[in-house]
């Protein structure tokens, strides 16, 4: 079976960090996808933007610590979860998001940089075409083989035992 998502989009607004309790460092980043389709009963192009929240642990979450903030473009390998709860009026509440097993930093918004900043561990960053050397950024992403369901620690029901 398998449950991988891939996205490449822009960060919404400056990512959220926190550490555990137990010194696990965890971010919280709202990312926003953007499909473009031509309406052909309307004749207009039109765009429909998805928001996705996702969520990144221990190494990743350094990573959007010290490199991402609003307007970031992203690619993110992960897997869906779906929390569930209840609420303070005992409703049951529900949230989807993605876990990131990979991330690679592809720039801003508006940049001018035409290069990829991103590194894989123990690879060297990709650099621009052209003899000129851009600025880059790690990322720590886990091959499929380190990933470890125990490694991520256990998220509880209830949403204010969670770091956000």
């Amino acid at each position: 079976m398998v449950n991988k998502v891939i996205l490449v989009g822009n960060v919404g607004i400056d990512p959220e960090v926190r550490t555990t309790e137990s010194g696990v460092k965890v971010a919280r980043v709202r990312l926003a996808t953007t499909e473009r389709y031509y309406d052909r009963q309307t004749n207009e192009a039109k765009e429909l933007t998805e928001w996705h929240t996702i969520t990144l642990w221990r190494g990743l979450a350094d990573v959007v610590d010290k490199y991402v903030r609003k307007g970031s473009q992203l690619y993110i390998e992960g897997r869906l979860r779906t929390r569930e709860w209840t609420d303070k009026e005992n409703i049951k509440r529900y949230a989807t998001e993605i876990l990131a097993d990979e991330m690679k930093l592809l720039g801003r918004r508006g940049d001018s940089q035409q290069g990829v900043q991103s590194a894989t561990m123990g690879q060297p960053a990709a650099q621009p075409m052209g003899g000129y050397a851009q600025p880059t950024a790690p990322t720590y992403g886990q091959p499929a083989a380190q990933t470890v369901p125990n490694s991520i620690p256990a998220i509880n029901d209830d949403p204010d035992d969670l770091p956000f």
